[in-house]
């Protein structure tokens, strides 16, 4: 009986913590490294709203790693490439999720 509380446990745990979380970054083969290194220090949601060009995500992902943001100089390249390629001048607005209070 209580490896069934356990699970019922557990599974409340998880839904708990995916709803807290909150927005996650677009799939790719860079999201696991955006979200180690960006969300680290803030919240999905403030990458979902930028909408920079290549240049601007340049000097973003630079003054992230001067304050501290863990990127390889291997990786540099890359994540710039998947930020300017997801978040882009042109992409319209983030909109949150209606169905999450507002923090």
């Amino acid at each position: 009986m209580w490896q069934r509380s356990a699970l019922v446990v557990s599974a409340l745990m998880l839904a708990v913590l995916g709803w807290a979380q909150g927005p996650q970054l677009p799939a790719g083969p860079m999201q696991p490294k955006a979200t180690t290194a960006c969300t680290e220090c803030h919240s999905a949601e403030i990458i979902l709203q930028q909408r920079l060009s290549k240049a601007g995500w340049q000097k973003e992902v630079d003054k992230m790693v001067k304050w501290g943001a863990l990127v390889e100089a291997k990786d540099r390249e890359a994540l710039i490439e998947y930020l300017s390629s997801n978040f882009p001048p042109q992409k319209p607005p983030y909109v949150a999720p209606k169905n999450r209070p507002a923090r």
